[in-house]
């Protein structure tokens, strides 16, 4: 049974502003609705290589071996600033301009993958977020992570969905003066930055 204290945790983890939801606004503020909720999906399943981490005791494996930890870690750093770049070149992948370069949905969603694929953190954390919420019964453990983890996803979708909603509803608006457009690319490019260079300082 999923107990109300883990729905609400794990809805408050999902809320909280992070790579995923910065990358999924700035999508759908760049290209509208469906893109956004392209990269609501991508950034979903990108969920499930750390969940399955966790259940199979892999996130302590890279959790203990620090070139390991750090390879991913850095290969993340690549790729935020990757997208920071991205939000200020011209015609730029992620830009918010007023013709976008169209990007087929599954380009889309599998950035939003990379983005948790690439974070080590998330596998240790599933691995400590999980199993408080576990009944205590080893045959069922299993069967609890995968339903609880597979509510976590659907969480997750739920929600960035409705931030990508949400932004593409704000996209004509901002279509209409070019300075904030460029304020906004500024903005979204500080903070793909910002997050570069605290996951570069995270310790395994």
């Amino acid at each position: 049974m999923l107990s109300t204290q883990f729905l609400l945790t794990a809805l408050v983890v999902v809320l909280a502003p992070g790579t995923g939801v910065v990358y999924t606004l700035a999508v759908a503020l760049g290209q509208g609705r469906k893109a956004g909720l392209w990269a609501a999906l991508g950034c979903t399943f990108g969920i499930l290589p750390a969940l399955l981490a966790a259940m199979l005791g892999l996130a302590a494996l890279m959790h203990s071996s620090a070139l390991l930890f750090q390879a991913v870690k850095f290969a993340g750093v690549a790729y935020l600033l990757y997208l920071a770049w991205q939000m200020l070149r011209e015609g730029g992948a992620l830009k918010v301009q007023e013709s976008p370069i169209p990007t087929p949905g599954l380009v889309v969603a599998k950035r939003g993958a990379l983005l948790n694929i690439l974070n080590p953190k998330l596998s240790i954390f599933f691995l400590a977020l999980l199993p408080p919420f576990l009944s205590g019964n080893p045959a069922t453990a299993t069967q609890e992570l995968a339903l609880m983890g597979g509510v976590f996803m659907a969480l997750t979708f739920v929600v960035f969905a409705a931030y990508a909603v949400a932004a593409a509803q704000a996209r004509d608006w901002l279509l209409g003066s070019a300075r904030v457009m460029a304020w906004v690319n500024r903005a979204f490019a500080t903070v793909f930055a910002a997050l570069a260079a605290r996951l570069a300082l995270e310790r395994a």
